[in-house]
């Protein structure tokens, strides 16, 4: 069953604790824009990105949206973007991959190389996500993002805050401690859009050729590079230091 079918707003503890994470998860936004300005929020458009942005919205708060498309993306995450400005009145900032970098990877691998080694595929996510991500955040002092760590392997203990040496700025995880059904029960009670795929059972959305549905009792990231073995797979946005 997707999974804000599943959500059951009659659990009291849920919706305690989904209360209390809210108002630390605010808290901490309002911090991020008083003391961290400029900042912004990278968002995937996935479930959790989706909390954060209404967070922002609601509390009107200066902090950007800003989201990558790498040119592949399911047009499900699309029409997310439009929606976004439909139901905020406001516009996501875009960034695109440069023409230059994207034609240098397909003339010389393959269009579809990422499948081919964990190299060739993380060298298609730098020129799709992780050089436009520098761009995003030229000039920021921190980043936001919808990382929990009950994602995956290589998210288990994720802090809240630390700073992002790859990029130069503080890094903000303000759900890192959210729980799956915490972040769907936010999403039900707020009315808040959300991307058409987790509906036919897509917990982790990224590029369409990378990311597939999973079945029941899969892990939630399964889906995303299904060919790797769990310990690979990130895309380089997120560089944690050994």
């Amino acid at each position: 069953m997707p999974p804000i079918r599943t959500i059951n707003l009659d659990d009291t503890a849920l919706l305690d604790s989904v209360s209390r994470k809210t108002e630390q998860a605010v808290a901490l936004l309002k911090k991020i824009a008083a003391e961290y300005s400029p900042a912004a929020l990278a968002n995937s458009l996935g479930a959790e990105d989706m909390v954060l942005t209404d967070l922002i919205c609601t509390e009107k708060l200066a902090i950007e949206n800003f989201s990558l498309d790498t040119g592949r993306l399911p047009p499900e995450t699309c029409d997310l973007i439009a929606r976004l400005r439909e139901h905020y009145g406001v516009n996501l900032t875009v960034y695109y991959p440069h023409h230059e970098l994207v034609e240098a990877y397909v003339r010389e691998h393959g269009i579809n190389a990422f499948y081919e080694s964990v190299e060739l595929r993380k060298g298609c996510c730098h020129v799709r996500k992780v050089e436009p991500l520098q761009r995003a955040l030229a000039g920021k002092k921190a980043w936001i993002t919808g990382m929990r760590a009950q994602q995956s392997a290589t998210r288990q203990g994720l802090p809240v805050q630390a700073f992002d040496e790859a990029n130069g700025l503080e890094k903000f995880n303000p759900l890192a401690d959210w729980t799956e059904k915490e972040v769907w029960a936010y999403i039900k009670l707020n009315d808040v859009p959300y991307n058409a795929l987790h509906d036919k059972h897509y917990p982790s959305i990224g590029c369409a050729p990378c990311t597939r549905a999973i079945t029941v009792g899969e892990d939630i990231r399964a889906g995303r590079w299904w060919w790797e073995q769990p310990e690979s797979k990130e895309c380089g946005l997120h560089v944690k230091k050994p």
